[in-house]
C-alpha cells in the first residue's frame, strides 16, 4: 500500500486542495490530536460538515477522516518523537488498524508543513517497516 503525507501549515486552501488534487488523494486522514483546535480557521474540525476542514475536503471531492487516535500525546515533551516513536513499537497495530482500512489512495494530515518536524514521519516511518510506501509532500 502507498500512502501520502502532508501538511497544511502556511499553506492557502486553495492550494492545499490542488496539491491534492494532482496527486489523485481520494481521502485524507486527519491525525492531529486536536482537530478542532487549528490556528488556521479553514483547517479547523468543524461540529458540521459544512464547515471547516470537511467542507474544504467534500468540495474537492475529499472524504474526511479523523483518527485522532494517532495524535502526538507527547508535543508538549522535550523528547517527544522517541516517545511516540516507542507508543508505536508497543501498540502501532492497534492504533493503526482504522488507518489502514481508509480507501486508498489517501494522504495523512497534520498541521506541520514540513514532515521532519511532525510526528506524521515517525508514523509513516513506523508503516514503512510493515512494508507500506510512503510519499512526503513538502
Amino acid at each position: 500500500m502507498k500512502f501520502y503525507t502532508i501538511g497544511y501549515g502556511g499553506r492557502k486552501p486553495k492550494d492545499f486542495l490542488d496539491i491534492l488534487k494532482q496527486k489523485g488523494i481520494k481521502a485524507v486522514v486527519d491525525i492531529r490530536l486536536r482537530p478542532d483546535r487549528a490556528s488556521m480557521g479553514t483547517y479547523i474540525k468543524a461540529k458540521t460538515a459544512d464547515k471547516g476542514i470537511q467542507r474544504l475536503l467534500a468540495d474537492g471531492g475529499i472524504e474526511y477522516f479523523s483518527l485522532v487516535e494517532l495524535g502526538n500525546i507527547f508535543l508538549e515533551q522535550e523528547e517527544w518523537r522517541g516517545r511516540y516513536r516507542q507508543l508505536l513499537e508497543k501498540t502501532g497495530d492497534l492504533l493503526t488498524e482504522r488507518l489502514l482500512k481508509i480507501p486508498n489512495p489517501f494522504c495523512i494530515m497534520c498541521a506541520e508543513k514540513s514532515s521532519a518536524e511532525c510526528h506524521r514521519r515517525e508514523l509513516s516511518d513506523y508503516l514503512g517497516k510493515k512494508g507500506h510506501e510512503v510519499e512526503h509532500i513538502e
